[in-house]
């Protein structure tokens, strides 16, 4: 049995949470985030200000999900009350980002600008060109839109050029020697 799984999840006082056979549905002050996980295999209740999943049989899948499940529905809970954010930080000489509408435009020393639509729920506040923070109610589509535009122009060893996400590291090189 997983050591995290048999961890209930604590539900804070603005958050409401409905379970309905597999189905589960946060809403909180943040959003409102909705899963379905396989009923067959985990049952999910709700008592006592807690959620509590576990495996409905031995099987490896089983075992298997009821970690993960219930690191997705905290991360669930902690997203409608808390939220996620990520920022990400472009370097380069005549590298920018702007906003426009629910558009992304980056202009990052190619030949075109590169325009990235922003997914719904998510809010994109640019505190310079250069700046820009993702927030959002759902872990997942906030990283996963961090890692997209990244995925532009990911930062190069030797300079540094290019998009980061902060918190990340990016591995330097010495660059050529005359001699």
């Amino acid at each position: 049995m997983s050591r995290i799984g048999k961890l209930p999840v604590a539900i804070p006082e603005k958050v409401k949470v409905t379970i309905d056979n597999g189905n589960i549905r946060i809403e909180g002050p943040k959003g409102t985030l909705q899963r379905t996980f396989d009923n067959e295999v985990l049952h999910i209740s709700d008592a006592d200000g807690e959620i509590v999943v576990k495996p409905r049989n031995t099987s490896r899948h089983a075992k298997a999900m009821h970690g993960t499940a219930r690191s997705i529905i905290a991360g669930m809970v902690e997203g409608v009350s808390k939220g996620f954010e990520k920022k990400i930080i472009i370097n380069g000489v005549g590298f920018r980002a702007n906003l426009n509408g629910k558009v992304l435009e980056l202009a990052l020393g190619f030949s075109h600008g590169i325009k990235q639509a922003v997914p719904d729920g998510l809010t994109l506040t640019l505190a310079d060109p250069t700046k820009i923070t993702v927030a959002g109610p759902d872990k997942q589509v906030v990283g996963q839109f961090a890692a997209q535009v990244k995925s532009y122009y990911p930062a190069e060893p030797y300079k540094g050029k290019g998009v980061a996400i902060e918190g990340e590291h990016v591995r330097r090189k010495e660059g050529k020697k005359a001699g």
